[in-house]
Formats: structure tokens, C-alpha cells, sequence
């Protein structure tokens, strides 16, 4: 019998734009590989991703963007990880049309992973895999 929990991902989109097919392809692909998916939709605010993450006791908690609002959401998202003493024990990642110019920004806010347009899939998977079970053993 395995009693390793499966990996449970919140995916969500804070902006205002309303594209959201690559997040729900990215959602049915973990859920395909396994992985427990909260997908909590789009034009959310930060602080109801945090809320949500909190209440399911998620492993990794995911943003897609395509409408240019994710520098200051993810500070937001980062500032709310912290006071809720989050932020290095769930996998924080960000997908979808981000600047090249951006990305080390959003590493330096915390961010474990960006994931740009034509990443595949199954490089996403083994990402999350990853870094899941390195900080379940730390």
C-alpha cells in the first residue's frame, strides 16, 4: 500500500485578463500525472489564492498570466507567503506570457519556477515532482 500523499497544486489567475486555456491544459496534465489539482480560476485576488492554498494544504501554488499584471501580483502573493509563513515550504510557481526581461524579477521575489510558452509538459511535471519531494524531506 502507498501511503505517500499525492502532490496537491492550486493553479490560479489573478489578472484581469480572461485567457485560461493553457492553465486548464496545464491543470488536466497534472492531474493526468497523478497530482491532486484545486484549479480556483481567474480574476482572483491574492489574498483568496492564499486563503484557498491554506485550506487545502496545498504542496505547490501556481499562477498563469497573460495580461502583463504579474510583477505586482506575485510581490503580493510573495509579502502574503510570508506573513503566513509560507514562503520556502510550498512550490510557488508562475506559467504563461511573461517577459524575458521579467523572469529573474520573479525569482528574486520568490518564485521557484517561471514557465514560458512551449515548455513541455512532462518538464513541468518532473519540476513539481521535484521540488515537492525535496521539501517534504527537509
Amino acid at each position: 500500500m502507498n501511503t505517500r500523499r499525492r502532490i496537491k497544486v492550486l493553479l490560479a489567475k489573478t489578472s484581469l485578463d480572461g485567457h485560461n486555456r493553457g492553465v486548464k491544459i496545464i491543470s488536466r496534465w497534472l492531474m493526468e500525472a497523478g497530482m491532486e489539482v484545486v484549479f480556483l480560476g481567474q480574476y482572483l485576488l491574492e489574498e483568496e489564492v492564499i486563503i484557498a492554498a491554506i485550506e487545502e494544504a496545498v504542496d505547490v501554488i501556481g499562477f498563469s498570466f497573460l495580461g502583463g499584471e504579474h510583477l505586482n501580483s506575485i510581490k503580493i502573493t510573495r509579502d502574503l507567503l510570508e506573513k503566513e509563513g509560507l514562503l520556502g515550504k510550498v512550490t510557488f510557481i508562475v506559467g504563461g506570457v511573461i517577459p524575458m526581461e521579467d523572469v529573474d524579477k520573479l525569482y528574486e521575489l520568490g518564485v521557484d519556477r517561471v514557465f514560458l510558452p512551449g515548455t513541455p509538459l512532462d518538464e513541468i511535471v518532473r519540476f513539481i515532482e521535484t521540488h515537492v519531494s525535496e521539501k517534504r524531506a527537509a
